[in-house]
């Protein structure tokens, strides 16, 4: 139900934009994100923005990253700017049901230093 892409090889600095595509309306979800796990480490949450519409964020990636929708084309986005080595994860999209959660398929994100 969610396909994760966008993720790659940059230097410490760079930017990417992860996407993830829904299969369906992204209003039906309670929130919509971005988790990420770093070898060894436990999945953690990046971003999140619930269906009323407020962003939350990782304290690590206040105000580098940007977590954003569009509900048109049940598309869920997270821009990532100046990426640190400490970035380096798969990350997941993520979205919170009635029922149960749901996840993409990673996507590997290294930022090299």
């Amino acid at each position: 139900q969610l396909q994760a892409s966008g993720g790659g090889l940059v230097q410490a600095g760079e930017s990417l934009r992860l996407s993830c595509a829904a299969s369906g309306n992204i209003l039906d979800y309670y929130a919509v994100g971005w988790y990420r796990q770093k070898p060894g480490n436990q999945r953690e949450l990046v971003a999140t923005i619930p269906r009323g519409g407020s962003t939350n964020y990782a304290d690590s990636v206040q105000g580098r990253f940007t977590i954003s929708r569009d509900i048109a084309k049940n598309m869920v986005y997270l821009q990532m700017n100046s990426l640190k080595f400490e970035d380096t994860a798969v990350y997941y999209c993520y979205a919170r049901g009635v029922i149960s959660d749901y996840w993409g398929q990673g996507t590997q994100v290294t930022v090299s230093s």
